[in-house]
């Protein structure tokens, strides 16, 4: 049965402006948008949205499910739940899974997991090694988000090291490459220098003393260099240094650049000062860094330097991330509170609601070409979220919809919450209930 929505009396965020419409969704697409819609068809369910915002579905870049291999951690269904609660109806996984998706057939085999599991829309990255390059080159770019190389070792230990590898990588495929940027050197020589004071038990506030911002410069100034020579198409995930920012133009459109950035949630909400209340559970790759880099961060995103904001949601369980230093995994949960954390920043008049919807919602969709998403237009699949920004809630063990129980921000009160999220016109998300039986579709690329 195909189920139409009228969405009566929204503040619509889209393309920069604020204006107050109705949306009519028929079957998956946004049929029409205009003042007072008064014919659409007898089965039309209605909602009043007055005083609502309503934005494109949330498209995050990096996230990290852990499936297949590490359900203990997570599941697409799981985490992808969580997503469409925090209003995020797209999301690009990464290859860093067991086994790691560095074949065709592996690749393959997650996308016919989340056909089955994922409530929102989905397509997973192909992972690169220093031994794969016959099979990067198969990958489709019509139906794979792009290739993910860690040019720093993280959890799974994918890195590609081998410098001729890499140029031959950069050299042979237009497919976007997005890469991890941490020199290992560097950071292994500051973790052993840190292990012959403190043995294992390094105190985490040496995080981003081992993790340094010198090690992610010397890196992404490589990648980047290495782009320039081969004309490579290069996204740098998670900018977490000041200078690393420079590295960045924003002279020109985002439709024209060959080198963009993203940065995530965590990085422009923490800074090193948090270590000592939060320990570990901030603890993440690239580091949390200081409250300079933190600020030099939110003027590169604001200046258009840096394209996307994400969240590299990354769950461990409780018990692995309460280890000793050198044996906690990094990484953490942020799906389900990412844009809250966004929209808290609007509140306090940090950045504009037409900024967020601009780096979470267009420029994912334009950056990597994906089809009739992205934005709130005639003729686009209906992936809509419904916030309201006067809805106050306090991030708790009870209302944590991560498998691993946990969050970075927990006892946080957050302004806003999202009320009901559309996946491709249906309404998954509605003011805490879901629907289960209606699934998310694999994302296409408009290239």
């Amino acid at each position: 049965m195909i189920m139409n929505t009228l969405i009566r009396n929204a503040t619509i965020v889209n393309e920069g402006k604020t204006f107050v419409s109705d949306v009519l969704i028929e079957g998956e697409s946004i049929k029409k948008i205009a003042k007072d819609i008064s014919d659409f068809p007898r089965n039309t369910a209605l909602i009043d949205a007055k005083g609502k915002i309503l934005m494109p579905g949330i498209i995050d870049d990096q996230v990290h499910f852990r499936e297949p291999g590490l359900t203990h951690k997570a599941t697409i269904a799981t985490e992808s739940r969580a997503a469409v609660a925090g209003g995020i109806t797209s999301f690009m996984e990464m290859p860093n899974t067991v086994p790691q998706a560095t074949t065709q057939k592996l690749l393959e085999n997650k996308f016919k997991i989340a056909a089955k599991s994922s409530y929102a829309n989905y397509s997973f990255m192909m992972g690169g090694t220093n031994d794969n390059l016959e099979e990067l080159l198969k990958t489709n770019p019509k139906n794979v988000a792009g290739i993910k190389l860690f040019l720093g070792s993280s959890t799974g230990n994918m890195l590609v090291d081998d410098e001729e590898v890499l140029e031959k990588i950069f050299s042979s495929t237009k497919l976007l490459i997005a890469v991890h940027c941490e020199d290992e050197t560097t950071i292994k020589k500051n973790l052993d220098k840190q292990k012959s004071i403190y043995g294992d038990d390094i105190p985490i506030e040496m995080h981003p003393v081992i993790r340094s911002a010198e090690a992610c410069y010397k890196s992404s100034s490589k990648a980047i260099a290495l782009a320039k020579k081969t004309g490579a198409r290069l996204h740098v995930f998670h900018l977490s240094t000041a200078i690393e920012t420079e590295l960045f133009t924003n002279k020109i459109p985002l439709e024209e650049k060959q080198i963009t950035a993203e940065v995530c949630i965590h990085h422009l909400w923490f800074d090193d000062k948090d270590y000592q209340e939060k320990g570990t559970f901030i603890k993440w790759n690239p580091a949390v860094k200081s409250k300079k880099d933190k600020i030099g961060l939110w003027k590169a995103m604001l200046d258009d330097r840096i394209d996307v904001i994400a969240t590299d949601h990354a769950p461990h369980t409780l018990e692995e991330k309460k280890q000793v230093y050198t044996k906690a995994p990094s990484g953490g949960p942020l799906v389900q509170h990412g844009l809250l954390a966004m929209m808290e920043a609007v509140k306090r008049d940090k950045i504009s609601i037409e900024k967020v919807v601009e780096k979470m919602c267009h420029n994912p969709a334009r950056l990597f070409k994906i089809e009739k998403r992205g934005f709130v237009k005639e003729g686009y699949y209906a992936d809509l979220v419904l916030v309201d920004t006067n809805s106050p809630q306090t991030v708790d063990k009870e209302n944590i919809l991560y498998k691993c129980g946990w969050s970075p921000f927990e006892g946080t009160t957050f302004h806003s919450t999202v009320t009901h999220t559309f996946v491709n016109g249906h309404l998954i998300y509605n003011k805490g209930v879901f629907n289960d039986s209606i699934k998310g579709k694999r994302l296409i690329f408009d290239r």
